[in-house]
């Protein structure tokens, strides 16, 4: 790009950064840091200062560095309380385009690799349905895949898809093999749930003690963090409960025949269960020290991060902003879930999401940190190899595409 265009390109940077973001820390400044997806940032009080005029002459002295180069820009942000790296508020969503990475050309066709009956995946949706991918000048195409989580990460390793929304804890135990797959992103937290028989008094985690669980597979992320959950509570999860798997539609069903005492599952079915009040919520993933855990994470297949960086990160942003959308308004959220099949009321749903936080979508050295944690839990459950480095193994599956 010729330095003329780069400084043409200034102030329609620093206009479309302010009021993207803007809007963002609006809308979550009373409830958290988007994401928790950065470092701790400036004091309270300090947060006062940032003003519109600060924001925008920041952004403008970036756009004009452009023709000296990046080295240029990142001197500038590097000075201090001029920075870019943080804005109270904001999240890691357009700090690539703020760099002048936009995507260039017609759009970038994509093919992500999803579960459309998961509540969880949504933000794809709602990426897709309200533009945000356009945006983002990218073409985006759905897999709607029910294979194994093997075979989906093997689909996006060998390029049959570029990207995939999951479960954490479905993912990590695949990921050990191998895969070329870089996870880049949490998306949100909150869609586990572990129910207990009202007719059998399962009130609480000591209750379901030589009890049985129904569950929907043996490598379910219910079972696999709930293991880890019972396990540090004192309740040994392979000798002190029995793990019995069913058909997901099932579950309540084996509970309420008595089979099983309880039921571990992802959203949207236990949370729809819980309103025949015939189950107690024992707990969530997001109940205690896990309350800003994420769950749900994006991955791209590592050959497009190596090759197309700026596509990655396209497509990390598009997310992440979707997610966004779905924490702002989660009943036109519910509403095209329930376009792609997704069970429930759209009000039933819209409830859901509001209980989950798509607004908590970390980055950066947190996303690596709740990797390396969930991966050393998953390993005291014997999920995850004993030989397995929780350090080394976070750094391999994790890929930074937005700074």
């Amino acid at each position: 790009m010729m330095p003329e265009e780069r400084r043409a390109k200034g102030p329609r940077c620093a206009t479309r950064f302010y009021s993207t973001h803007t809007r963002v820390w609006e809308r979550h400044m009373e409830k958290r840091e988007i994401g928790n997806s950065l470092t701790k940032g400036p004091s309270e009080a300090k947060r006062g200062a940032f003003s519109r005029r600060s924001v925008l002459t920041l952004v403008c002295t970036l756009g004009a560095a452009a023709p000296f180069g990046f080295g240029a820009a990142r001197a500038l942000t590097a000075s201090g309380t001029g920075s870019l790296s943080y804005i109270p508020g904001e999240s890691y969503i357009c700090r690539a385009a703020a760099n002048g990475e936009e995507l260039q050309g017609p759009p970038r066709q994509l093919k992500i690799a999803w579960n459309a009956n998961a509540a969880c995946t949504v933000a794809a949706a709602v990426a897709k349905e309200r533009g945000i991918f356009a945006k983002h000048n990218l073409d985006v195409d759905f897999v709607n895949f029910g294979g194994t989580t093997d075979q989906l990460l093997e689909a996006i390793a060998t390029g049959k898809a570029d990207a995939g929304l999951g479960l954490a804890l479905r993912w990590l135990k695949p990921l050990e093999q191998g895969f070329d797959v870089r996870i880049t992103a949490g998306v949100h937290g909150g869609c586990i749930r572990l129910l207990g028989s009202k007719a059998a008094n399962i009130d609480s985690l000591e209750s379901l003690r030589g009890k049985a669980i129904a569950i929907s597979d043996q490598a379910s992320p219910a079972k696999n963090f709930f293991s880890i959950y019972l396990a540090k509570k004192g309740i040994d999860p392979a000798q002190e409960v029995e793990w019995r798997q069913y058909p997901a539609n099932l579950l309540a069903l084996a509970v309420d025949k008595g089979e099983v005492q309880a039921l571990a599952e992802i959203d949207p079915l236990p949370y729809l269960w819980l309103k025949d009040g015939k189950l107690n919520e024992i707990a969530t993933n997001l109940t205690g020290e896990f309350a800003d855990r994420t769950c749900c994470v994006l991955a791209i297949r590592g050959s497009l991060t190596r090759s197309e960086m700026p596509v990655a990160a396209a497509l990390t942003r598009s997310i992440l902003e979707a997610a966004d959308r779905v924490a702002s308004d989660p009943a036109d959220a519910a509403a095209i879930y329930s376009g792609y099949g997704g069970r429930g009321s759209v009000e039933d749903l819209a409830t859901m999401y509001r209980s989950h936080t798509h607004y908590n979508h970390p980055v950066g050295a947190t996303l690596k940190k709740q990797l390396l944690l969930y991966t050393d839990e998953l390993k005291a459950v014997n999920v995850i190899k004993r030989s397995t480095d929780p350090a080394k193994f976070a750094e391999r599956i994790y890929l930074d595409v937005l700074s």
